[in-house]
């Protein structure tokens, strides 16, 4: 049960999220979309719910526990950033709002760029491990808490590895690529006026036509 759940409250998600957004820029119902939108976290406080009652009931603690805590866990770390990244690309999509700024891609900017959505993944391992401690103890001494005490686990070596790779910006900043025509070196293209003059006289007579000559004669 606990594992339907959890995929009815991903696709509950996304449902939300398209009916919040066409609410707010295709109907210009910018209160109801907001309204919508705002029922999101109703989804995680259900699912922990969910998941406290079926403990409650003498449930064996398991992996679907776990899994329920770190899926409430990534959505509080990074569902905002995701809603905002989406209502973004809607306002400027189906709204009057000027496209998105994206995120930098280069340098140092990329490197800070990538540490605050590490934050994120910070976040959801330290709120799925509150979650997960906090249904142990709920559970007691006497029952089975292994299973859940596991996931804390998974959930901060997610983390970790997130943040080797949000690290690896800093130590090997991403360069940006060099344009073509020596941009690099701070050379412009070529011109016409960086070629070498043409001496007439080296030029074949049929191709100068010097003054005084009519057509016929050039030719």
């Amino acid at each position: 049960m606990i594992v339907t759940l959890i995929v009815i409250c991903e696709v509950g998600f996304w449902v939300l999220l398209a009916a919040g957004l066409a609410t707010r820029y295709l109907l210009r119902m910018p209160r109801a979309g907001l309204a919508l939108l705002l029922c999101e976290p109703l989804l995680e406080v259900l699912l922990l719910v969910v998941t406290a009652v079926d403990l409650k009931n003498g449930a064996d603690p398991s992996w679907r526990h776990g899994l329920a805590a770190v899926y409430i866990g990534y959505t509080v770390g990074h569902g905002h950033r995701t809603v905002k990244w989406l209502d973004g690309h809607a306002a400027h999509r189906l709204g009057d709002a000027p496209p998105p700024v994206k995120p930098p891609r280069y340098g140092m900017a990329r490197a800070r760029h990538e540490g605050k959505v590490w934050a994120g993944s910070v976040l959801a391992a330290a709120v799925a491990s509150a979650l997960l401690l906090l249904a142990a103890w709920y559970v007691g001494p006497d029952g089975n808490t292994e299973s859940l005490k596991s996931w804390i686990f998974v959930a901060w070596r997610a983390a970790g590895i997130h943040g080797l790779i949000a690290l690896s910006y800093t130590i090997w900043p991403k360069k940006a690529p060099v344009a073509d025509g020596g941009a690099a070196t701070g050379a412009g293209p070529k011109t016409d006026s960086a070629l070498p003059a043409r001496d007439p006289e080296h030029v074949p007579d049929l191709l100068v036509r010097r003054p005084g000559q009519d057509e016929e004669q050039v030719r």
